[in-house]
């Protein structure tokens, strides 16, 4: 919006010239996005004490969680607002890209609020239907995939880390994997928002190298330099992306042990779902296994136990997801939120070296 409104200016007056830089707005809406979580944070947590909107607790996990209920929940809806306004604010919004990443957010951040709304009704961990839940997910992702698919330019070919001649093109079948991305890191991150500040730290690494993957790919000559897939128009992700980290930020001033506000399925599944779009759009699906390791260790520890037990009868880990089991181990929750955090900055450099190491 501020960029269709001054940017046009520049012609008479030179200090607009700079709306057209993507450096400067991507700046600008981490600011925006930081100063909106400041300001409506705790008026937000209060409105959600006051309607007694607070976590339920499941009865099968950890005991040292039992004095977390009442929490106020549903605390994602702050990220949502703090994301979608500034993209608004500071995007070229004649961009598809970014429709489509903001299509994502807010859908999957209204089938959280909902899966989170029937939790809190019930006064139980029970919300919406795992099966509701997916119909909804692979609604909404299939159809970005149907609409990446038939827009003009963009290519359906795979790219792999660390070759750059691997380059498959998956015709057809590119809809399933990119509903597969999406959904799958939707859930991934779902499963890791188990302990305070666990999941937004590792969603803005994440996010912060998807701003520079999406910045590259969006640019001719760097993305042309290190022989990277070029997506005209996906540089604009870069502000969203820079939301992204700014709200990430603002809300774990509040959700930081001991959390004050959980996200909930609103913020966990839409910024999982935001994630996973933005890796499709800018051509990085493999990486994100890399990136968001962390989420992939959460979703992966999770099926090796119920694999495993419906198979042998015997867990593998004393609680899944895998941060439980390391509490059950005795360790205290700040260590294993940070040690997860620094796992998460590791993996995020090891994602963006692939932009070099090809």
């Amino acid at each position: 919006m501020l960029y269709h409104l001054l940017y046009p200016l520049h012609t008479e007056f030179s200090v607009f010239y700079v709306f057209r830089f993507i450096t400067f707005r991507t700046i600008y809406a981490a600011i925006t996005a930081l100063v909106i979580s400041f300001l409506l944070g705790p008026w937000l947590i209060e409105k959600l004490s006051s309607l007694q909107l607070g976590q339920t607790i499941r009865r099968s996990g950890p005991e040292s969680h039992f004095k977390k209920e009442g929490t106020p929940t549903m605390g994602g809806s702050l990220i949502l607002f703090a994301i979608v306004l500034p993209t608004l604010l500071w995007a070229d919004l004649t961009n598809m890209y970014v429709w489509l990443v903001l299509f994502v957010t807010v859908g999957y951040g209204i089938i959280g609020f909902v899966d989170d709304l029937l939790k809190i009704r019930k006064k139980n961990s029970d919300g919406l239907s795992a099966r509701k839940k997916m119909f909804w997910q692979m609604l909404i992702a299939f159809g970005v995939g149907m609409i990446l698919m038939a827009y003009p330019g963009f290519q359906t070919t795979l790219a792999f880390p660390f070759f750059k001649s691997l380059n498959p093109d998956l015709g057809w079948f590119y809809v399933p994997f990119a509903m597969l991305v999406i959904i799958g890191a939707s859930n991934a991150v779902n499963l890791t928002d188990g302990l305070d500040g666990l999941a937004i730290g590792p969603v803005i690494i994440a996010a912060g190298a998807y701003l520079l993957f999406a910045y590259v790919a969006g640019h001719a000559t760097l993305s042309s330099y290190l022989q990277i897939d070029g997506v005209k128009g996906a540089g604009e992700l870069s502000i969203l992306c820079g939301a992204m980290v700014g709200a990430g930020l603002g809300f774990l001033w509040f959700n930081t042990y001991p959390a004050q506000v959980f996200m909930g399925d609103v913020g966990s599944l839409s910024l999982g779902g935001a994630i996973g779009t933005i890796a499709v759009i800018t051509k990085q699906e493999i990486v994100l296994v890399i990136v968001g390791g962390i989420f992939v260790m959460e979703a992966l520890s999770v099926i090796v136990q119920v694999a495993s037990f419906r198979l042998y009868g015997k867990r593998v880990f004393r609680m899944a997801p895998i941060h439980h089991h390391f509490e059950l181990k005795g360790w205290p929750e700040p260590k294993i939120i940070v040690r997860f955090w620094i796992i998460s900055i590791i993996l995020a450099l090891i994602g963006l070296s692939t932009l070099k190491l090809r």
